[in-house]
């Protein structure tokens, strides 16, 4: 793996933790909401605290977005687990939250579960099939990154290079109604 994909997994770890924490001290200003006055949420949107978590996890889906786009969940999601450590260290010492022994050792055996998750490959090719046609990028992505070469080939994420053609033919499909006469 490259540094800018460990920025990206950081990114994704960091944002995430701190749009957590920030929705958390912003709701814990703006008091208890109830599920039959449910307009005290738009109130809510108006905090300080509201509006720059909700920046950060917007910075979190789109780094983690990005980090699907050349690894497999099951390597992304358990990488950026390391989230739990910081939203227990931002608890414990910025929210002055008390954190028990057994969720300390909780977020210990999650430490040693992402070590072991990340010692395997980033991404595994898909099987492909002959039933099925390949996963094929977005057309406005596709057209934005035209004639660039990137770190990962189009076929190292199973899909064929930009404008070659399909496996299958895609058929269009023709409906037909039926009408019952009297």
């Amino acid at each position: 793996m490259t540094f800018r994909r460990y920025l990206i997994l950081a990114i994704v770890t960091l944002t995430s933790s701190l749009g957590d924490t920030f929705l958390d001290a912003g709701m814990k200003r703006v008091g208890p909401v109830s599920p039959h006055h449910l307009g005290s949420l738009l109130v809510a949107l108006k905090a300080p605290w509201i509006l720059a978590g909700i920046t950060l996890l917007l910075g979190f889906f789109a780094s983690y977005l990005t980090a699907l786009s050349w690894a497999d969940l099951t390597y992304v999601l358990p990488a950026t687990s390391l989230g739990y450590v910081v939203v227990a260290l931002l608890s414990k010492f910025w929210l002055h939250e008390q954190i028990s022994t057994s969720r300390w050792i909780g977020i210990f055996f999650i430490v040693a579960g992402v070590g072991w998750v990340t010692r395997g490959p980033v991404y595994t090719e898909p099987r492909t099939s002959k039933t099925t046609p390949s996963p094929r990028p977005c057309p406005a992505i596709a057209d934005s990154h035209a004639g660039e070469e990137s770190a990962i080939g189009a076929s190292a994420i199973g899909a064929p290079p930009i404008g070659a053609p399909r496996t299958l033919p895609i058929r269009p499909q023709v409906m037909t109604r039926r009408v019952r006469h009297g």
